[in-house]
């Protein structure tokens, strides 16, 4: 019974803390829609990625990164976290000829209070850069657990 009273409270402890450390792993629904990854690398900042695919050109794979920083202070909930996140990364499209481009994604994330769980909405535009220049528009909505 002891062991078992000791398990609980130490499973409740890191499911309270793995919000904002640790790795995530979940899914992105949107454009792109596929796997998604997250990791808190310290304070407010975290590392986001997405192994997906394109609902409007089916026929493309999509691999991205970012850099994330989040600010909690501007928005106040009565249980969990949201945030306010911005940040840049790359983008690379295979189709017939692969896509390079720059994201920088802004989006709300909401922490679950007492569960390893996180969700979010995010608009991205992205510069294009090879093999041509363009602009263009993703977003999505995406949940993660966290280990």
């Amino acid at each position: 019974m002891r062991n078992t009273v000791i398990l609980v409270l130490f499973l409740s402890a890191m499911a309270g803390k793995a919000q904002q450390s640790g790795f995530g792993l979940g899914i992105v629904i949107g454009e792109p829609t596929g796997i998604s990854f997250k990791s808190w690398i310290g304070g407010n900042k975290a590392i986001d990625g997405a192994v997906a695919w394109s609902l409007r050109k089916p026929e493309s794979f999509h691999l991205h990164a970012d850099m994330l920083w989040h600010n909690f202070d501007l928005m106040s909930v009565s249980s969990g976290r949201l945030g306010l996140y911005y940040g840049v990364g790359g983008r690379i499209r295979f189709q017939n000829d692969p896509q390079l481009g720059i994201r920088i994604p802004v989006g709300l994330n909401y922490l679950f209070e007492g569960a390893p769980v996180d969700v979010f909405l995010e608009v991205v535009p992205i510069l294009d850069l090879l093999p041509a220049t363009d602009v263009e528009f993703n977003a999505a909505l995406g949940a993660r657990y966290f280990f």
